[in-house]
């Protein structure tokens, strides 16, 4: 009799043994799965706003609110367990298919998501003037103070100090904007609307810098000449196969004592947009940046005619050698080359009795 209590006194404890095993790993299953994400399919981005001062109670509660995590104290739980007692209270941008490990690493880093912040794309090919047309419309400063800064002496001359590609050569007399061609397009955000324009220009001096960067050994002794040369092909190419090919035909012009003949620097000479065609008046008109005029024979402009992008700074830096003195474009962009200016005039009239030139 004995011996059948000992085996039933250890059925019995199996059984509580087994019922504490099944209790210790539903638990475990249940903790998983409320550690799990909300959501998997839900890539939709909430926005969480954690105030400063918020107890891991709160923060919880907010999370909860917000559909974001499964159960509250578990959280707590597991904030408990990892040790996160460093949360930081900002606004965040989460999703429901984070889980609750992903949302803790996040809360304990941090986050620059900002409402307020701005956008700013600058575009390839376009002036200064252009620019601080965009920057009043994007923040609140108005076009005359963005121009008055860019062209404040004092702010210049600082600027000239801190970056090896600003030279004393943007300050000419004659030059326009001295920062012209020396502003990187790119896309760019801010802080919010009350970005001071100062900093807007640091920031994409910044950018041009690195985007001169591998160059430097080549440019730094003539720096002007290459960004004035990459300015103007930005403007008459389309590529930078072509735009290496029309510095090879600059090149041909200026050491053949000729002028460049370029017409887009007819049109900044004028501050015209290139939106319909010049008379013969203006293409003559005598300006330092209108290489179209006589008196500009073997010259570039005296500095950048527009803002341009690497594949321009890259064909002024390694040109496409050849013997042509000639180049024109037609409304499709196609350019032809030529190497007398009989050729030259026949192609234009060529494209011209096809009904494809540019005006």
């Amino acid at each position: 009799m004995a011996v059948k209590g000992v085996k039933k006194g250890f059925t019995i404890l199996g059984i509580i043994i087994c019922l504490i095993l099944f209790l210790i790993l539903g638990t475990i299953i249940y903790v998983k799965m409320q550690l799990g994400a909300v959501d998997k399919n839900n890539k939709k981005e909430i926005e969480v706003v954690i105030p400063s001062g918020s107890s891991s109670t709160d923060i919880a509660h907010i999370l909860k609110e917000k559909d974001l995590i499964k159960n509250e104290f578990i959280f707590k739980v597991f904030l408990k367990v990892k040790k996160a007692d460093s949360l930081k209270a900002t606004t965040y941008q989460m999703k429901k298919t984070m889980n609750v490990d992903e949302i803790v690493q996040m809360l304990e880093k941090g986050n620059s998501y900002n409402p307020e912040q701005i956008k700013i794309t600058f575009k390839e090919g376009q002036r200064i003037t252009d620019y601080a047309k965009l920057i009043a419309e994007k923040t609140s400063k108005s076009y005359d103070e963005v121009i008055n800064t860019i062209n404040d002496k004092n702010n210049i001359n600082e600027l000239i100090n801190k970056y090896w590609f600003l030279t004393d050569a943007i300050l000419q007399d004659g030059i326009y904007y001295s920062l012209e061609g020396y502003l990187a397009p790119e896309t760019y955000y801010f802080k919010n609307k009350d970005v001071a324009v100062t900093e807007i220009i640091d920031t994409m001096l910044a950018q041009m810098e690195k985007n001169l960067e591998e160059y430097r050994s080549k440019i730094e002794s003539n720096i002007n000449y290459y960004m004035t040369m990459a300015s103007i092909v930005e403007l008459e190419g389309t590529n930078t196969t072509n735009r290496k090919m029309i510095v090879g035909v600059f090149e041909n012009r200026l050491a053949n004592n000729m002028n460049m003949g370029s017409d887009v620097t007819t049109y900044y000479a004028l501050q015209k947009p290139m939106t319909s065609d010049l008379t013969t008046e203006e293409f003559g008109v005598s300006n330092p940046y209108n290489t179209r005029n006589a008196n500009m024979i073997g010259k570039l402009p005296l500095g950048p005619i527009c803002n341009f992008s690497p594949s321009s700074l890259e064909a002024s830096v390694t040109p496409t050698k050849n013997d042509y003195l000639f180049f024109v474009a037609d409304k499709n962009g196609e350019i032809y080359y030529s190497k007398t200016n009989k050729e030259h005039e026949a192609v234009i009239a060529e494209i011209k009795e096809k009904g494809d030139w540019i005006w």
